[in-house]
């Protein structure tokens, strides 16, 4: 375990704003979850990647960050293997290397930025995949009792973007690995219309897993900026699920709103259509900026701070809810010090 006072949080966040904590620890096998000091939810925080987080204040405690690595097949049956990696392992390096290994169901979360902890907690998903359609556990270190437990998929409480390590038990758990099961038969889901319409421009009509993963990297290259170039966290804002009435009565009153099926009588709203039509695509102030290449996603023009990355995507609600009269919900973790 490492140990570092006073670090600057800066290149541990990828909106690269700056930031500072208190003690920096750095967990890198399990064992060293049994020698830490005890974790307080008011005044430490707990970072993997830093792909989903916004520093709007220093932490005045420790920040515990999560960099226990390992990837094993630990055991094959028929069609099918069981994969357990560590939280700290690379998202996307993980998507490829699942790929090398003859296994799918990852192709379509590619280029997901982020390392592997983040994943349960937010129930990462695109291009018509989510993370629990191939979780089977999730292994943590429970904070209250200083203990492991385990989590089958159903205990995890999986909603869209969501959990019970998100909003349910928020800072009890530290995920300290995940079993995925994984497919040795590819089966394609590429209904996703704009994944869909990709491959058949290429005259793909029966992909491969990689072909699909190639595509969903091109797709995303195109449509959200890097944060090695831009600082961001890519989509800082959810689609809203509403009712079918409302949705209906939304796109009669806004032609063109894109909307999909979100479980009974519910549907979802492109956040990112509203954003753009409310004209807040390539907005800048304070040197925080909408980004011109995709409205979800706000970014750090290079020096700009937390505090106005937060009070840009204040105003971007309320201009949502005032045209739309739907409240738009954060994806990233916002940290804003500790309570009063």
């Amino acid at each position: 375990m490492k140990v570092l006072e006073r670090p600057s949080l800066k290149s541990l966040n990828t909106f690269g704003v700056e930031a500072s904590a208190g003690l920096l620890l750095t967990i890198e096998t399990e064992e060293d979850l049994l020698s830490l000091p005890a974790f307080d939810p008011h005044r430490d925080f707990v970072l993997g990647g830093g792909s989903n987080v916004l520093f709007v204040s220093d932490v005045p405690g420790t920040v515990f960050l999560n960099r226990i690595t390992g990837k094993d097949i630990v055991s094959e049956h028929d069609g099918y293997a069981q994969l357990e990696v560590g939280a700290g392992e690379n998202w996307h390096q993980l998507v490829r290397w699942s790929l090398d290994q003859g296994l799918s169901g990852l192709e379509n979360l590619s280029l997901i930025p982020g390392l592997v902890g983040a994943a349960p907690i937010q129930n990462i998903g695109a291009y018509g995949v989510e993370l629990s359609s191939v979780l089977e556990l999730v292994t943590a270190w429970d904070w209250q009792n200083s203990t492991w437990v385990l989590f089958n998929q159903d205990e995890c409480h999986f909603g869209y973007r969501d959990s019970l390590f998100k909003s349910g038990e928020t800072d009890r758990y530290l995920v300290t690995s995940i079993r995925l099961r994984l497919n040795r038969h590819f089966r394609p889901q590429v209904d996703y219309a704009g994944l869909r319409d990709a491959l058949s421009s290429m005259g793909i009509d029966q992909p491969e897993a990689k072909q699909v993963s190639d595509t969903v990297i091109r797709i995303r290259q195109q449509k959200l900026p890097d944060p090695a170039v831009i600082g961001n966290v890519g989509s800082f804002f959810k689609n809203p699920v509403v009712s079918l009435d409302e949705a209906e009565w939304l796109c009669s009153r806004f032609t063109g709103l894109p909307t999909w099926p979100a479980g009974a009588d519910r549907a979802k709203l492109s956040a990112a259509w509203m954003i753009d039509h409310c004209g807040w695509r390539g907005f800048q102030e304070n040197g925080a900026a909408v980004s011109s290449q995709h409205a979800l996603v706000l970014v750090n023009q290079g020096q700009t701070s937390g505090h106005h990355i937060l009070e840009l995507s204040a105003k971007i609600v309320d201009s949502i809810g005032q045209n739309f009269g739907v409240f738009l919900q954060t994806e990233p973790k916002i940290y804003t010090g500790p309570d009063p």
